[in-house]
């Protein structure tokens, strides 16, 4: 029998989406294991945040099979085990920081004295506490992405979906969370789905899907895959599986005409 936490997160098979003439997603099969950050890299507008929404249940016209903890994506139940990070920070601006956790402690049913608690080492986590008393209407791009994942931590979700969550952030704020994504991994076993065009943070993920023009062209570990493409870094390798596809390509075209 199948230890429970053997089983994948997220498990696709033939996932695609299709958004008018254009098929977005194009039958994706791949799994995200708990415990680890799975990292989602790949150009803007190759279908990274389209997957994301599929994953969280939010986006229409799905196929295939898609499941979180074994429930359909989307599920009632999966709704308080994910936290959900969009690229536009999704907060009230005529709130504070702290007011935003807090109703969004309460939408989540946390009891008022472990919100407290937890609405404390969210805005910690991504080093809000100076800024907690701070209308978001007045707080930059980058402390509201953050209030934004403070906001997802909330109730320790067993699955974390972030797109794109450190655009815009310092070196040193980028690298702080970072390391705090690697130790809700850890010590939560909890797995993480992160996605970024940013290359150089590839090699801050266990495991990496690499995406071009809707599809995964490679699954595998940073170390794995710059070994099996001989380069030294993991933009390289992408690159360089790109341009081998491209010659692919190109030589089906002839191959045909």
């Amino acid at each position: 029998m199948m230890n429970l936490s053997d089983e994948p997160a997220i498990r696709a098979r033939g996932l695609r989406v299709i958004r008018g003439s254009r098929q977005v997603l194009d039958g994706l099969d791949f799994d995200v294991p708990r415990g680890q950050i799975t990292g989602l890299l790949g150009p803007s507008g190759c279908g990274k945040s389209t997957l994301m929404r599929a994953v969280v249940g939010t986006q229409a016209k799905v196929t295939g099979d898609l499941t979180v903890f074994g429930e359909p994506a989307g599920s009632a139940p999966l709704r308080s085990r994910i936290g959900y990070v969009t690229q536009a920070a999704s907060v009230y601006r005529d709130l504070t920081a702290r007011q935003n956790l807090e109703y969004f402690a309460a939408i989540l049913g946390i009891p008022r004295k472990e919100a407290r608690t937890q609405v404390e080492q969210a805005l910690a986590d991504v080093d809000l506490t100076d800024h907690a008393e701070a209308l978001t209407a007045n707080l930059s791009g980058g402390q509201l992405s953050r209030v934004s994942l403070a906001v997802a931590l909330l109730g320790a979700p067993e699955l974390l979906v972030l797109d794109e969550p450190t655009v815009g952030l310092d070196p040193v704020l980028r690298r702080d969370l970072w390391n705090l994504f690697h130790r809700i991994a850890s010590e939560r076993e909890a797995a993480i789905l992160v996605s970024s065009h940013v290359m150089d943070e590839a090699e801050r993920c266990h495991r990496l899907l690499l995406m071009r023009s809707g599809r995964i062209i490679a699954d595998d570990d940073p170390d794995a895959l710059r070994v099996r493409m001989g380069t030294a870094t993991v933009e390289e390798a992408f690159l360089k599986i790109v341009d081998a596809e491209k010659a692919a390509e190109i030589e089906k075209g002839s191959a045909v005409q």
